[in-house]
C-alpha cells in the first residue's frame, strides 16, 4: 500500500523504506569514495594525477568531517524514524475510531425498531470516521483540479449499508434486511482491516496461543522460597493484634473456600499446601 500521507510528518511504510535505501546508497557511495582515495597512490592510473591528488584532499576533507557527518546522519535517520512513530499513531487512533464505528454499526443493525436519534448518533460515528482519515491520508490520484478516491472505500460501503436502515425510509425493517446490512457491514470491515493493518508493520508473538480451547498448563503451588516467604510475612504480621479478627476469620474463610472448589483454570491445592490464616495465597 502506498497513499501519500497528508502533511510533512506522515511516512508511510514504502517511503521509510525508499528514503532507508537512498542512505544506504550513499553511505556506500562515500565509503567507496573513501576508500578509492586512501588507496590512490597505490593505483598508476591515479598516482600522482590531478585526480589522485583530489580524491585525497576529499578523503582527508571527510576524516576530518567524519565525527559532525556522523552526527548529522544519526540525526537525521532518528528524526525519520521519529516521523514513522508519529505516522503510526495517528492510524492506530484511526484504528480505534474505525473499531467504534463498527461496533456502533453492528449495535443498530439488531434493532427491531431503532427510533431517528439513534440512526443519526450511529451515522454521525461513521461520518465522523470516515472525515478522520483526511487527517491521515489524502485522496489517491488527488491534484489541485481532481478530487481522486477516497483511500478507503469499505467505510463509505459501511455508510451505505447503513443508510439502507434509515428509519424515515423504513421504520420497522425486518430481519431479513436487517442481517444483510450487518453482513455487508462485516465484510466490508474485514476487508478493510485486511489492508490497513498492513501499514502498521504488525509482527507475530514470540508467544501466541495458536489452539481453540487453550487452558493453563501450569500446576498450582509454588517453589519453597515463595512458601517460605509467605511464611515468614504471616508470622510478622501475626505478632500484632488484627484490628478487626472478624475480617480475618471471614477472609481465611473465602480462601479456603476458594482452594478447595475445583474450578477449569485452577485445580485444588494438594494435601501439602496449607491456607494461611489471613487468607492471602496465590
Amino acid at each position: 500500500m502506498d497513499i501519500a500521507p497528508r502533511g510533512e510528518q506522515a511516512l508511510t511504510r514504502s517511503r521509510l523504506k525508499r528514503t532507508l535505501r537512498r542512505i544506504y546508497a550513499l553511505l556506500v557511495a562515500v565509503l567507496a569514495v573513501s576508500f578509492l582515495a586512501k588507496t590512490a597512490h597505490h593505483m598508476p592510473l591515479l598516482a600522482d594525477t590531478t585526480m589522485g591528488r583530489l580524491l585525497v584532499d576529499a578523503y582527508e576533507l571527510l576524516r576530518d568531517m567524519s565525527l559532525l557527518i556522523a552526527t548529522g546522519g544519526v540525526a537525521y535517520i532518528a528524526n525519520i524514524y521519529q516521523k514513522r512513530q508519529s505516522f503510526i499513531d495517528a492510524l492506530k487512533e484511526e484504528w480505534r475510531d474505525i473499531i467504534a464505528a463498527k461496533s456502533a454499526l453492528f449495535t443498530y443493525t439488531q434493532l427491531d425498531q431503532p427510533t431517528l436519534d439513534q440512526y443519526l448518533a450511529t451515522f454521525c460515528r461513521l461520518s465522523e470516521t470516515i472525515d478522520n482519515m483526511r487527517s491521515v491520508y489524502q485522496n489517491v490520484g488527488e491534484t489541485d483540479g481532481l478530487i481522486g478516491l477516497y483511500p478507503y472505500a469499505p467505510l463509505h460501503d459501511m455508510r451505505r449499508a447503513l443508510q439502507t436502515l434509515d428509519p424515515r425510509k423504513s421504520p420497522t425493517p425486518d430481519a431479513d434486511a436487517r442481517n444483510l446490512a450487518r453482513d455487508a457491514i462485516l465484510q466490508s470491515f474485514y476487508a478493510l482491516r485486511e489492508t490497513f493493518l498492513e501499514e502498521l508493520d504488525l509482527e507475530a508473538p514470540d508467544h501466541p496461543l495458536l489452539i481453540s480451547g487453550g487452558r493453563r498448563v501450569k500446576a498450582s503451588g509454588a517453589t519453597g522460597s515463595a512458601r517460605r516467604a509467605q511464611d515468614e510475612q504471616q508470622a510478622r504480621q501475626s505478632r500484632t493484634p488484627s484490628p478487626e479478627p472478624r475480617i480475618d476469620a471471614l477472609l481465611a474463610e473465602l480462601y479456603a473456600r476458594e482452594q478447595t472448589t475445583a474450578k477449569p483454570w485452577r485445580q485444588p491445592g494438594t494435601s501439602t499446601e496449607r491456607a494461611p490464616a489471613n487468607g492471602r495465597g496465590s
